[in-house]
């Protein structure tokens, strides 16, 4: 009897798992994101600041930001799904919502395939999976497309700059250095035994990188590292760009769009030591 109340708990378990969500709550960007290209948006009541794509999220009431969570305005809301960072989140908010008996779902996007796989898992809360399916069946093949087009070039030495003061960059293995491996691209601080490390000009200096990238966070431009011109390719040929911060550090469909940026850039480097030699 006690073995058959199991089985039926944990069927009922499953089955709720699968079941439409009607009131969702998104607590980062790039989730509010994915949960809209998975058929999720009309369920959506709540989201992250910052939760700016697609323009309908701009009209949802905000519960988090980079501060924290705003525990009892979620529990007023009362979602039957709630969209999480597993890395960005603060643990133990998460936990209090975990206690409390919510249904919480982690992105655990750490490669460019988990994308597509993580939109098809939301899916089985839309009220159908249909537009899931397409989402991650379009995003999958672009990108065999461009994995197919760039594995045989030659390789770019870069340095992707996150912020300026302290100056971040980020180590292989890390978000988003999986796009910049499509093109080609090879990290001058690939073996930092730190994920995110700070770093100084000097050292950017010593590795030589043939272009620098940067976003409008960082404020990165030619004028802030025009002191060490003759010193540093990517200065010297002004290979220095500024890439779309949301395509590039949000794992979402539209990391393609970061992938085919930063080809086109690396691509250009390429060009050039071709006319040079």
């Amino acid at each position: 009897m006690r073995f058959t109340c199991l089985l039926l708990l944990s069927f009922t378990a499953c089955t709720a798992l699968a079941a439409p969500a009607q009131r969702v709550i998104s607590l980062s960007p790039h989730m509010t994101e994915l949960a809209y290209a998975a058929g999720l948006g009309d369920k959506m009541v709540a989201a992250s600041e910052y939760s700016d794509y697609p323009a309908e999220a701009l009209e949802l009431e905000r519960v988090a930001n980079h501060r924290g969570i705003k525990l009892e305005r979620i529990l007023a809301l009362q979602p039957d799904l709630i969209l999480a960072w597993k890395s960005g989140n603060p643990p133990r908010e998460m936990a209090k919502l975990e206690q409390l008996g919510f249904n919480i779902f982690y992105s655990t996007s750490k490669e460019l395939p988990d994308i597509a796989n993580t939109i098809e898992r939301l899916g089985q809360y839309a009220n159908s999976p249909k537009q899931a399916q397409q989402v991650a069946s379009d995003y999958r093949q672009q990108l065999a497309k461009l994995t197919a087009q760039y594995q045989n070039k030659t390789k770019v030495r870069y340095f992707y700059q996150i912020s300026a003061a302290p100056m971040i960059t980020v180590a292989d293995g890390h978000w988003p250095t999986q796009v910049f491996q499509v093109c080609g691209g090879e990290n001058i601080f690939a073996a930092s035994k730190a994920p995110y490390p700070q770093v100084s000009q000097e050292q950017v200096v010593i590795r030589q990188p043939e272009i620098i990238f940067g976003t409008s966070h960082a404020n990165t431009n030619v004028a802030m590292w025009q002191a060490w011109q003759g010193k540093i390719p990517a200065v010297d040929n002004q290979h220095v760009f500024t890439v779309t911060s949301d395509w590039l550090n949000r794992p979402t469909p539209r990391t393609i769009k970061a992938i085919k940026q930063v080809c086109d850039h690396l691509d250009a480097v390429r060009a050039q030591r071709q006319a040079q030699d």
